[in-house]
């Protein structure tokens, strides 16, 4: 009789506990999404949401047994805006982990309230300021894609050491994005025997480039362009207006985006830029992507769809080594710190110390093939890190990347 009784309170005690921790398992992971849906960079916004959107779908809104609830934030490309809806999507929407924003100075602007908050950022951005992503470290920021210098790392010495070009006017968006690009491309090109001899910085939102591209000198060897959103596609059909097609382009990531590839025509041909994504990519990976997006999108994928996708991925990733378990904070953020994907539209990727990934970096080259402009894959650069060949030490010690650093010594 008496063991009787003990049985029952101890099945009685089990239920309790397991009806207790129910609600806790049960509950979706609240998801916030900053994106663009206005402005200059609305076009790449546009590709972001389409990246998250595929993922979840894909997957039912379901990661690692838990159901997923997205709540997307228009940040309009504004730092203030950006901030704003951030402490909107944690204080009233009480989301658990956020994936954007797309612009660097974004990125900065939320930092120091991601931080307090203790939410993690799952961001696309290409942030490299040494404030964000490695002196003053946050084990809640966790970066998807490379920094804004890291291909243009690749690309400088590219276009120095394997195609031996000497003189570059480089002429990039006045903010931070462009800024950082510029840099890491001016550091290895003139670290290989190249010099920088003039620099251009056009406004984020100048409507058109007649003004910058009758300013560029004519007895340079190339000229290096790093835009975003629809501003590669404004300067690239002005610089061929101007007769200047002859000088090859150096552009970064997102000059050329597929995103906007698809709207260029024999102006973008020819044109190298560094990545680390290219449609083209021949991989069974990232040929399923390229055919899932047309199917859903009716649109090649590019920059911004790929980084957001993979975002998702690093979510799915560290969702699935706690079981699911995100109410475990500590734990969670271990586990998108130690997310390593072997296999991503992308190519392979991990994380380094500093929350940056190591990844490939593809140069590209456009050209037609069947009648339409693709970023095709001229050479690849496996592993690249944030600091590329330089001594990680002496790296961070420098000062951060920016519209004045590296000095620019050789301008005409």
């Amino acid at each position: 009789m008496l063991k009787s009784v003990y049985t029952s309170l101890a099945a009685a005690l089990v239920c309790a506990l397991l009806s207790f921790d129910a609600p806790a398992q049960s509950e979706p992971l609240r998801l916030g999404f900053l994106t663009v849906r206005t402005g200059a960079l609305a076009a790449g916004g546009k590709q972001m949401e389409e990246g998250i959107l595929l993922f979840l779908k894909e997957r039912n809104y379901t990661l690692a047994g838990r159901k997923i609830e997205l709540t997307i934030a228009d940040t309009g490309g504004n730092p203030a805006q950006a901030k704003t809806k951030t402490q909107e999507l944690i204080e009233k929407n009480r989301v658990h982990a956020i994936i954007g924003p797309l612009a660097t100075f974004e990125a900065l602007a939320i930092d120091d309230y991601i931080r307090q908050s203790q939410v993690s950022l799952i961001t696309p951005t290409s942030a490299a300021q040494k404030d964000l992503a490695q002196q003053k470290l946050s084990d809640y920021v966790i970066h998807a894609v490379g920094t804004a210098a890291q291909p243009m790392h690749v690309l400088g010495f590219y276009a120095a050491r394997k195609l031996g070009i000497k003189r570059v006017a480089t002429i990039a968006d006045d903010f931070t994005y462009g800024h950082e690009g510029t840099a890491g491309f001016q550091s290895a090109f003139e670290d290989n025997g190249g010099k920088v001899v003039q620099k251009l910085w056009p406004p984020l939102n100048v409507p058109e480039y007649g003004a910058q591209v009758s300013l560029i000198k004519t007895n340079v060897d190339g000229v290096y362009a790093g835009f975003a959103g629809i501003n590669g596609l404004r300067f690239l059909k002005q610089y061929a207006e101007y007769g200047l097609k002859k000088t090859p382009v150096f552009g970064n990531p997102t000059c050329v985006d597929e995103g906007i590839l698809r709207n260029m025509g024999d102006e973008a041909l020819g044109v190298y830029s560094a990545s680390w994504y290219s449609a083209e990519l021949d991989t069974p990976e990232n040929k399923r992507f390229v055919q899932a997006v047309l199917a859903e999108y009716k649109v090649v994928p590019g920059f911004y769809t790929a980084g957001t996708y993979v975002s998702g991925m690093y979510l799915e990733a560290a969702l699935e080594a706690v079981k699911g378990a995100f109410e475990n904070k500590a734990a969670f953020v271990r586990a998108l710190h130690n997310v390593r994907l072997a296999r991503s539209p992308m190519g392979p990727i991990r994380i380094d110390e500093y929350g940056k990934p190591i990844l490939n970096i593809y140069v590209r080259k456009v050209e037609r093939r069947d009648g339409r402009l693709v970023n095709a894959i001229v050479e690849t650069f496996p592993e690249v890190t944030q600091f590329w060949n330089y001594d990680a030490r002496q790296f961070l010690a420098a000062p951060v990347y920016s519209r004045d650093y590296p000095p620019a010594k050789n301008l005409e």
